[in-house]
């Protein structure tokens, strides 16, 4: 069993169980000291509070391509990109557990360190990750 211990921004200390004897969370992005979480919390157990899912949103910050799109997601709920595309992503934020890119809403399905799947109901979306240099 594992436990995420996380602090609020408004100082608050939380202690998570990622794992229990018939439960496992899902992580997206990784986990690691001082990065900024998104914990959505399933029921609470004897074991105290459960991370049903955890998205790192520093590991979310980037910029993204695929064949048809490129955009930057952006601290405070920003997304950068060409004004070109016929529906160019302007802003995102996570609730409920999903990424909402402007009007359009995802599953995270994958997060890693140079790719980013998103799924919604027309299917997955493959991103790759550009480097900071690369424009």
């Amino acid at each position: 069993m594992h436990t995420l211990e996380l602090i609020t921004d408004k100082g608050d200390t939380l202690t998570y169980t990622l794992e229990g004897l018939d439960t496992c969370s899902n992580v997206q992005g990784g986990l690691f000291v001082g990065d900024r979480l998104a914990v959505i919390s399933g029921p609470k157990s004897e074991e105290g509070l459960f991370a049903e899912k955890v998205i790192n949103l520093t590991s979310l910050l980037g910029k993204w391509v695929s064949l048809d799109k490129s955009f930057e997601i952006c601290e405070g709920g920003v997304v950068e990109g060409s004004m070109k595309e016929p529906k160019p992503y302007t802003e995102w934020k996570i609730l409920n557990g999903k990424l909402i890119l402007s009007s359009d809403t995802f599953d995270i399905y994958s997060l890693g360190a140079d790719s980013l799947y998103l799924e919604n109901t027309e299917g997955i979306y493959g991103y790759k990750r550009l480097s900071k240099e690369a424009k």
